[in-house]
């Protein structure tokens, strides 16, 4: 295992993993987008790769960047005023969202108003949605090596929109993501994401029932798959306690590369996007941008701005290369 030192001390490997996770979450955000198209489903049932008419982003990863430029403009300082400041000059300047998470939609509302974290989070009818999960890779990178520091920066990040499960969410990616910076194994990435969720939460039980579901199948994708997606179903595929616990069974069920990792995981079917985005960037961190297929990496190196319009034409490979700057 690596250390934050061994980072530190090698500027490539550093960049190879930052690049690798931020790639990796805009890899699976348009991947599960992709697959979970009706057209996709009746040409190919399975989705393997890009077809030539996919297209990109949705706002997982565009509010990914969001994170990713609000910490290099801030240096890695992050406060909750640097927060709002970002969103109020980057989401809440914008009239009308093409495409948008509704908890991200109503935090905008609520920073209009005036409202501030924690509040502008705790009163957002959204408040669990897994619309923080999908954009807290950017903190795990910069925490590499730390987890604790990783899920205290990934609190500060989410309590803008999120309370609860979904500032635990975003807490369990960020440590996840910190650990997969320095190659620990599955289980030890796991773990370490299962150390930041409340015991007594919605999203601890349906996170240890999805793993009793994958250890009573003994592994085996088959048998696990039906019932992963009977037992962890709620009415709305974008919370939480559904999604993220969905995208770190994919991750259990399948890591030993990342373009199988992706493709099960974006396969899943309900909030496949975000299901995608964080097992993208957790195997991103661990596997590095080096292990990924190149042409995945380019298809989704520039954003469409289909969400948040100022990260149009953005380059995620020196996005990257700033966050990867940020781990010292």
């Amino acid at each position: 295992m690596l250390t934050r030192l061994d980072l530190i001390n090698n500027k490539a490997l550093a960049f190879d993993k930052a690049y690798g996770s931020l790639s990796g979450l805009a890899i699976g955000d348009s991947f599960g987008d992709a697959s979970r198209k009706p057209e996709n489903k009746s040409n190919y049932g399975v989705t393997t790769d890009f077809n030539k008419g996919a297209s990109w982003s949705t706002d997982d990863t565009e509010f990914a960047l969001l994170t990713a430029k609000t910490l290099i403009e801030c240096g890695g300082h992050l406060t909750t005023d640097e927060v709002v400041k970002a969103w109020l000059n980057n989401v809440a300047t914008q009239d009308e969202f093409k495409r948008g998470g509704a908890s991200e939609i109503e935090a905008a509302n609520n920073l209009r108003k005036g409202l501030r974290p924690p509040y502008s989070g705790m009163y957002n009818s959204a408040h669990m949605s897994d619309g923080t999960a999908m954009r807290i890779g950017p903190v795990g990178i910069i925490c590499a090596g730390d987890p604790e520091r990783a899920a205290h920066m990934a609190a500060i990040d989410a309590s803008v929109s999120h309370y609860r499960e979904g500032v635990w969410g975003a807490q369990a990616v960020a440590a996840a993501v910190s650990v997969a910076m320095v190659d620990a194994t599955m289980d030890e990435i796991i773990d370490t994401a299962m150390l930041q969720i409340p015991k007594d939460s919605w999203f601890y039980y349906a996170m240890n029932n999805a793993f009793e579901i994958i250890e009573k199948a003994d592994g085996s994708i088959i048998d696990a798959w039906m019932p992963l997606h009977d037992a962890l179903w709620t009415s709305s595929w974008a919370t939480t306690a559904e999604a993220v616990t969905q995208a770190f069974a994919c991750l259990k069920l399948a890591h030993q590369d990342f373009k199988t990792g992706v493709i099960v995981a974006g396969n899943f079917g309900r909030d496949a996007d975000t299901i995608g985005a964080v097992a993208g960037t957790i195997l991103g961190a661990k596997y590095g941008a080096s292990k990924m297929p190149e042409a995945w990496i380019e298809k989704t190196r520039y954003p469409s701005g289909t969400c948040l319009e100022f990260t149009k034409g953005l380059d995620i490979k020196e996005l990257a290369t700033g966050l990867a700057t940020l781990i010292k």
